[in-house]
């Protein structure tokens, strides 16, 4: 892997990892459209061990350069949420029954909830996924209906808003980068039930497929379970946090191994790259859904999922 390869994929990986396009199905398709030496990163990652893949590990590392970048971003919410669980735990354990008195405790739960469903099924078949589904035409066309996923989360929101069952009110006169604003918007994610958090941790499962977006299928989970799209997004981002940075983790050692020899300069570099990429992210995606939507992210996955599909199913 050149430095140029690490930048480019480390630039479209920061990118893609927060914006609902799919950073998986990015870095399988990037290679492949590119061709030539690039290509082979993807064939060495899909047909080798997940220890021996270089391109793998270095995807990895990425990861936990997102992870740490979202930590960094929300880490008052992460601060009020840890305490939260705490304190609900301390209780539990003295009281020997549940107990949740606030917003922050609640939450806490709700991403605990939410996040076993995909943790298991990640653990269980992420070989599979890997050498099955991570290859061009199938993640072309995973990202296709990643597009109609998108689409279909924006027919959700209308419904649930003609209904006017949606959850909390949004103040948008707030800095949405202000731990005000932070507190509100945790607040109204709080007031979805424990089944509610749970349907959404069941839609992560779709993102382990190369083409299907992580923060694409929670945010048009939040919106059907009635938040509006802040809040949403605010909810996808938080619990993709522990799940991408458990996953980074637990495959990081691989980079101490054969898989990561001769690439450290690259990762590092990589890294950095990565981390920054993905902060400047969640700082515009958190402001754009103050009053956007999914349709823009939508359209593109169709077009380039169409595209690429085409060229890789003729080809």
């Amino acid at each position: 892997m050149t430095y140029v390869q690490a930048i480019v994929i480390a630039l479209f990986q920061g990118v893609t990892e927060l914006f609902p396009v799919s950073s998986l199905g990015h870095s399988v398709l990037l290679p492949a459209w590119i061709g030539g030496n690039w290509q082979t990163l993807v064939t060495q990652s899909s047909e080798g061990s997940s220890e021996s893949s270089f391109y793998l590990a270095y995807i990895v590392a990425l990861h936990v350069a997102t992870a740490l970048a979202l930590l960094w971003f929300f880490r008052a919410d992460w601060v009020r949420i840890i305490r939260g669980l705490f304190r609900s735990s301390l209780r539990m354990v003295k009281a020997r029954k549940w107990s949740i008195n606030d917003a922050d405790e609640r939450l806490a739960w709700m991403l605990v909830i939410a996040t076993i469903p995909v943790g298991l099924t990640g653990l269980a078949l992420e070989h599979t996924f890997r050498t099955i589904f991570a290859k061009p035409l199938a993640a072309a066309i995973f990202l296709f209906i990643n597009g109609l996923i998108l689409l279909g989360g924006e027919v959700l929101r209308r419904g649930v808003k003609a209904r006017g069952a949606g959850v909390g009110v949004t103040d948008h006169s707030l800095d949405p980068y202000s731990e005000q604003a932070a507190i509100e918007s945790d607040a109204n994610i709080a007031q979805l039930s424990f089944k509610d958090a749970l349907y959404v941790g069941i839609l992560q499962i779709a993102s382990l497929f190369a083409g299907v977006s992580r923060s694409g299928v929670t945010i048009v989970g939040g919106l059907w379970r009635g938040l509006n799209h802040e809040d949403a997004a605010r909810f996808g981002f938080l619990l993709a946090t522990p799940i991408i940075f458990a996953a980074g983790l637990l495959k990081l050692p691989s980079l101490a191994g054969p898989a990561g020899a001769h690439i450290h300069g690259q990762v590092i570099v990589g890294f950095l790259v990565c981390g920054a990429t993905a902060y400047l992210s969640v700082r515009f995606l958190v402001r754009y859904f103050e009053t956007r939507t999914l349709t823009p992210f939508a359209i593109y996955c169709l077009v380039v999922g169409a595209a690429s599909a085409l060229r890789f199913g003729i080809g």
